[in-house]
Parts: structure tokens; sequence; C-alpha cells
């Protein structure tokens, strides 16, 4: 009787320490931040006027600290609305490869669209925090047939 009594509340000796240390208060705080993280939306590429891929991507909108986290975290569909417009509008399409979207159309892209949205004084940048495309294998050469984009005689 007195080990089951010991070994129930050896977890919460073991906890006593992490507890008062503050540990969960630490947590919180990294968590806070000034930015609106973005579901992940999925980008069509598309090669000669044919969706060849889906990319989806994640991003977060950096905003400045004089901004309303609260009230442009709410605006978050309005910013995935405003990203699936511009990428239907003009593709990402990466000029390399078929497995990514050109970074720094869609950040430029992003940018000018959320500073519309939420305000010119709210925005500091946006980052691409992943890419995950839908297709892997199968794709087609983004460089054509003979693997360069000039023409050979």
């Amino acid at each position: 009787m007195l080990r089951r009594a010991l070994i129930a509340v050896l977890p919460l000796l073991a906890a006593g320490p992490a507890l008062a240390s503050g540990g969960e208060k630490k947590a919180e705080a990294r968590d806070v931040g000034q930015y609106v993280d973005l579901s992940s939306v999925a980008i069509p590429i598309i090669a000669g006027g044919q969706v060849v891929n889906y990319v989806f991507v994640s991003v977060r909108i950096v905003l400045t600290s004089s901004a309303n986290t609260p009230k442009l975290r709410a605006k978050e569909p309005y910013f995935r609305d405003a990203l699936v417009r511009a990428a239907h509008r003009t593709p990402f399409t990466s000029s390399t490869d078929y497995l990514s979207v050109d970074a720094t159309k869609l950040q430029s892209t992003l940018m000018r669209e959320a500073v519309a949205i939420a305000g010119p004084n709210n925005i500091k940048g946006v980052v691409i925090t992943s890419q995950t495309p839908k297709r892997r294998i199968g794709m087609p050469n983004p460089r054509g047939r003979n693997g360069g984009g000039e023409i050979r005689p």
C-alpha cells in the first residue's frame, strides 16, 4: 500500500519544481508575437497553359510593433483570399522547377496585398514558412525537351 502511494505521488514531485520555475509562462511569452500565420494555401503551378502541380504554401505576415495584432489576426481569411486571387491571376511558377513557387514574386505580391488590407504602417514583411508540393514525381522538365531555354537549330 505504501508503494502505491509513493508511485502515485512521484509524478507530482517531479512536476513541482518545473511549475514553480515558471516553465509555462516562458512558453507563453515565446508564442506571443507580432505576426499573422496564414493557413496552408494551394498555389497552382501552371506550365503551357495547364496546371501541372499544386504547391501548398504556409506564409507568415510579420507585423510592426505598433500594429493591432488581434485585429489583424482576425483578417487572416482576407490575406488568404488575396493570396489565392493573386496566384490565379499571375501564377507564381518557378523557372527552375515545378515543385516550389517563385518566392520573391510571391512575397512581393503578398506584401502589396497585405498593405492594402491592413494599412501602410502595419506590415513589416512576408515570410514563406513552408512549401509542400502535391506531386513530386512525373513532372515535366521546366526547360523543355532539350534541357535549355534557348532555341537550337
